[in-house]
């Protein structure tokens, strides 16, 4: 390509091969790693080091969603999921934000929080103020237990306590603040959070029980922006649908919890991409969305005078480019390269801005066409697989349920017939 862009117009209709050229010269992927693509990087060996129990290696298909322009720079975004029309939809509604000048996206510090639960504390309150007076002496224990993310310019940063009442009787719950910088951070915070317990339970003559990290990373914040078009979407009355559906999504807990499915849909398929603990940033992201007492989504749309919608998203992002999976599988060293991000907080920014724009592309299929007629079209190929269709028969059968609009199983298998007796 003549010019390092991600907005490829027809992506999706290039070949594997043609596909891979094109992300090969924009992230500078040698034929080691393009072969590595098309075969699969991670083998045996490395497989039953990184689990229990292995017995080989399941694959989920690594697509590529195109026309991100994010904070002013291009990216291609490698998205690892077995759901048809996510990767789709990405790209399409990418788009729709690079005419309206693309995403913009904020990060806070790479803080997490490792907590530390005391029990048998006879006067609590006094407790914490032994605690917090002897601040510095913790950080300090806690520090020793990591020097390497000390010279990173990381390490402990703060620590408070509060009184907790529950039916196991009082406890004090002591948050260590742990800046992790580019590192997902659960070790480091894990064995910080264990060398402190011992300490405050001699602070405060109670015992300590968990010594764990918190997955709700709200010192963790990512934030995203975006404004819409309506002539990228299809008008007026389209941009009116969208912000009627996500209002819905506001007042009603059923459907936000499917409104932030979508987004998760984007940000899980990226760090799954990417070698990172998906579950851990679905715990956060629902925890973060029932924060105010009630499950909301995470994100907002807004309806301006001239018919735009501005479009923003809040929510804890911890990840890592260094450390875990990230290092060691080999596809996920290669998501990272294709991606070029710099650092944990760049990566967060991408994930949340594919996060706001999966959103965009749900709402938008729900307020026009309805959801099933873009996803069960891409479907389409799945159902003929299930019938029994191998290579081009695939196509030529899902292309008849499209035209059709019968996607079933059962005419997949009809077509299917007809096809190889000549008949179709």
């Amino acid at each position: 390509m003549s010019e390092k862009t991600s907005r490829i117009p027809k992506f999706y209709q290039l070949s594997v091969e043609e596909r891979l050229r094109i992300v090969s010269e924009f992230s500078g992927l040698n034929s080691n790693e393009q072969e590595m693509l098309l075969r699969g990087g991670l083998d045996l060996a490395t497989a039953n080091r990184m689990i229990e129990n292995v017995i080989g290696i399941f694959q989920i298909p690594l697509g590529i969603a195109v026309n991100f322009l994010i904070d002013g720079k291009d990216y291609l975004v490698p998205m690892v999921i077995e759901e048809p029309s996510v990767v789709a939809a990405a790209s399409n509604a990418a788009r729709w934000a690079r005419e309206g000048g693309g995403i913009e996206t904020w990060s806070s510090e790479q803080v997490m929080i490792g907590q530390i639960q005391l029990v048998g504390v006879n006067n609590p309150y006094a407790a914490i103020f032994e605690i917090i007076k002897r601040k510095e002496e913790l950080i300090k224990i806690a520090n020793e237990k990591d020097p390497v993310l000390v010279n990173l310019g990381g390490g402990a940063r703060d620590i408070e306590a509060r009184v907790i009442q529950t039916i196991a009787g009082p406890m004090i719950i002591t948050h260590l603040y742990v800046d992790v910088r580019d590192a997902m951070g659960a070790n480091a915070v894990n064995t910080m959070a264990e060398a402190v317990a011992p300490h405050l339970a001699s602070i405060t003559g109670g015992r300590f029980r968990l010594r764990i990290i918190s997955n709700l990373a709200d010192r963790r914040l990512v934030r995203a922006k975006t404004r819409i078009l309506p002539s990228s979407i299809g008008g007026k009355e389209v941009a009116e649908g969208i912000y009627e559906a996500y209002a819905f999504a506001l007042a009603d807990p059923y459907r936000a919890a499917t409104h932030n499915k979508g987004i998760m849909n984007g940000i899980d398929a990226v760090a799954l991409a990417t070698g990172n603990d998906w579950r851990a940033i679905e715990a956060g992201a629902h925890a973060y969305a029932a924060r105010n007492g009630r499950y909301e989504p995470l994100t907002r749309w807004e309806l301006t005078e001239n018919g735009e919608l501005i479009g923003t998203l809040e929510m804890p992002l911890a990840v890592g480019i260094v450390g875990g999976a990230t290092r060691t599988n080999p596809l996920a060293r290669l998501s990272l390269k294709i991606l070029g991000v710099k650092s944990a907080s760049e990566l967060a920014r991408v994930m949340a801005a594919v996060g706001l724009v999966q959103n965009l592309a749900a709402l938008r299929a729900l307020a026009a066409e309805g959801i099933q007629a873009g996803h069960m079209s891409l479907h389409a190929k799945n159902i003929a697989v299930m019938a029994g269709a191998v290579g081009e028969e695939i196509d030529i059968v899902a292309e008849q349920m499209i035209r059709e609009r019968m996607i079933r199983v059962d005419r997949a298998q009809q077509i299917l017939s007809q096809l190889r007796s000549g008949k179709a």
